[in-house]
């Protein structure tokens, strides 16, 4: 049957006729008028675009395996579990726990590995399977494991705990991510008699003396100091938290990372707290090599305001 056959065969057989050629993004329909209307022969095309959605799926990245002469296709986060960085960014229940923990006891089996990198962001956490996490930490480094923890957000309750509980030195921090300490409360609604219900209150307010000394030994600060701190929602930036005790550095960008368009090296400076987080060298501020223009000196004035003269 040749070509003009064929379509007079189409369209006695149908009133109207559709072919769709579908692509990657979109679908390509030849619609096709009646045989009984004036353009029977007519065609007309109509394109439909689809839109391009982002991968809902976990990214897979090459991956060569010790001894295998190809590489294949593994999860993103598998492969960094592979080279001993584990990520957490999860409100921490009974669920959460088991698989952090069942990582970390993996990362440490897996060719005996030395050091553990955490990153957190931990939104809050339930008490009893977040002490579990902070517990196999401690056993981790009694062991000789260096755990390396990152705060990249926030780290809440017992998220703070966790981010301080890495190896003294290697507790590190974004310079936007925060820290919230508080007190634990009951998991959930508890009822019951009046005696029962005592001895919950008894069992938390236990519990977060317990807290406490954790919070204490993590940080260096005395216990009075804690329990005064944390009465209420306690709120800390990095920099607050390392002079604090509970990580150790804040990750600035160095001037390595950061170069102007010319051969010169940036120079970041320091914190109004006097800390250098970057570079032990003075800079050119300090040295007193720094001299304002006078576009800055005017900046920094208030023309609305009268000037104040120096007695």
């Amino acid at each position: 049957m040749d070509i003009p056959k064929f379509f007079t065969f189409l369209l006695l057989a149908s009133s109207a006729s559709a072919f769709v050629a579908p692509n990657h993004h979109g679908s390509i329909s030849q619609l096709v008028n009646g045989a009984g209307g004036k353009d029977a022969r007519s065609m007309a095309l109509a394109v439909k675009r689809f839109p391009i959605l982002m991968p809902t799926t976990e990214p897979l990245v090459p991956y060569k395996a010790p001894g295998s002469s190809y590489a294949s296709f593994i999860g993103l986060k598998s492969s960094q579990l592979r080279n001993g960085k584990l990520w957490i960014s999860q409100f921490i229940d009974d669920e959460a726990s088991n698989s952090v923990i069942s990582s970390l006891l993996y990362i440490q089996s897996e060719a005996k590995k030395e050091r553990i990198e955490l990153y957190l962001n931990i939104p809050g956490a339930v008490l009893r399977p977040a002490l579990a996490i902070y517990d196999v930490i401690n056993e981790l480094k009694a062991d000789g494991v260096q755990i390396a923890t990152t705060n990249i957000a926030l780290c809440a309750g017992m998220g703070a705990l966790i981010a301080g509980a890495g190896t003294k030195g290697q507790r590190k921090s974004m310079p936007n991510a925060r820290f919230l300490l508080q007190k634990t409360g009951i998991d959930g609604v508890f009822r019951g008699q009046a005696s029962d219900i005592a001895l919950e209150v008894a069992n938390v307010k236990k519990w977060n003396e317990k807290i406490n000394g954790e919070f204490a030994k993590v940080t260096g600060q005395p216990m009075d100091r804690i329990d005064n701190d944390l009465r209420r929602d306690f709120y800390l930036s990095s920099d607050e938290a390392v002079r604090y005790g509970l990580i150790d550095e804040v990750l600035m960008p160095t001037s390595s990372k950061r170069q102007p368009a010319t051969s010169q090296m940036l120079d970041l400076g320091v914190f109004q707290s006097g800390q250098k987080y970057q570079g032990g060298g003075k800079s050119s501020r300090d040295e007193g090599q720094y001299q304002p223009s006078r576009r800055e000196q005017k900046r920094g004035s208030d023309d609305d305001a009268p000037t104040i003269g120096k007695a």
